[in-house]
């Protein structure tokens, strides 16, 4: 036996040292090593040796097989270097070569417009204020002169969640809250930009836009604080040459009312297929915030007085950008996206 395993030593170096590959090296392996290799065949005869030889037998077959796991190893890692090694040699890299650049994404148009209005109205004093999206009935529309029985409510169709709680129409509530939480006795300046809700959809109308509203209220705030206020951000959106006119209107939360048009940035006011030939193009609406308004969230109407404004932001960036469908904004198409 002491014979065979000096002979099947020599053998099994002698094919390691020949394998010229990793799956011939694993089979080498399972035929010297495995449980019906070589070596363990000649284990299996052991039984047959006096007590005095096993000792010595087992000794030297632990060193034959500890003697063939070093030399599979190590014929592993030569094997291993080498084929990485033709493979490199075979997939040249070029490292002087640029590299690839990565796609860099950009502003969404709409959020290049609302930076604009807010950088406008940050200048002015105002402050940017947040609130929640899913809201109370009682600030989305109570707190606002709405009560639960006013028509105007039918021209706000939205989301409603329970009989309480809806998706926001406006950020109007946010000047509800924010009047909620002031001092009466300090002035209140504020932009309320948002995500709101409403049930339309159409090539102008989507069933979520974003709008910025305004409010501001102090001591001997006027109507002429108001358009002074809304002429000068026009003028800084739009360019010094747009016309700005206040037309009467109607909002429940204001009193009097107006809304406010801007000359046709298309045509230059001279009547196209966009103002629909009038010159003029709607763009926001605004007012004096009405007595009951202050009075339901603390504020004395005999002390000070406010105004508010509200537009929509996809109404501006399609008269900034010239876009013809409001949809477009919310697509995803990259055709569209690319382009700003």
């Amino acid at each position: 036996m002491e014979q065979q395993l000096k002979e099947l030593r020599e053998s099994a170096v002698i094919e390691l040292a020949k394998a010229d590959s990793l799956d011939m090296l694993n089979d080498l392996r399972v035929k010297y090593l495995g449980k019906k290799g070589s070596l363990t065949s000649i284990l299996r005869g052991m039984g047959a040796l006096s007590a005095e030889e096993r000792p010595r037998i087992g000794q030297i077959v632990n060193e034959i097989r500890a003697e063939l796991e070093g030399v599979i190893e190590a014929k592993g890692t030569e094997l291993k270097e080498a084929e990485l090694t033709k493979r490199l040699a075979s997939e040249r890299i070029d490292v002087t070569l640029p590299g690839r650049q990565p796609s860099e994404g950009h502003r969404h148009p709409l959020t290049l417009t609302l930076e604009r209005i807010k950088e406008i109205f940050m200048q002015l004093g105002f402050t940017v204020a947040e609130g929640p999206e899913v809201e109370q009935d009682y600030y989305n529309f109570e707190l606002l002169n709405l009560p639960k029985d006013h028509p105007a409510r039918d021209m706000q169709d939205s989301f409603y969640i329970t009989e309480e709680i809806l998706l926001r129409t406006h950020t109007s509530p946010i000047q509800a809250r924010t009047m909620q939480a002031a001092n009466p006795n300090d002035p209140v300046k504020i932009i309320a930009p948002g995500k709101v809700y409403r049930r339309d959809y159409d090539a102008t109308h989507s069933p979520m836009f974003t709008q910025v509203e305004g409010l501001l209220i102090d001591k001997n705030i006027s109507f002429a604080d108001l358009k002074g206020t809304l002429e000068l951000f026009i003028h800084q959106m739009f360019g010094d040459n747009v016309g700005v006119r206040f037309r009467p209107s109607f909002f429940p939360f204001t009193e009097p009312s107006a809304e406010v048009d801007i000359s046709c940035v298309i045509c230059g006011g001279k009547g196209c297929r966009v103002c629909k030939g009038t010159g003029w193009l709607e763009i926001l609406g605004s007012g004096m915030v009405h007595p009951n308004v202050l009075k339901m969230n603390n504020f004395d109407p005999e002390k000070v007085s406010g105004f508010a404004f509200g537009m929509g932001v996809e109404r501006i960036a399609m008269l900034l950008y010239g876009i013809d469908d409001l949809r477009l904004f919310y697509d995803n198409d990259l055709r569209f996206l690319r382009q700003f």
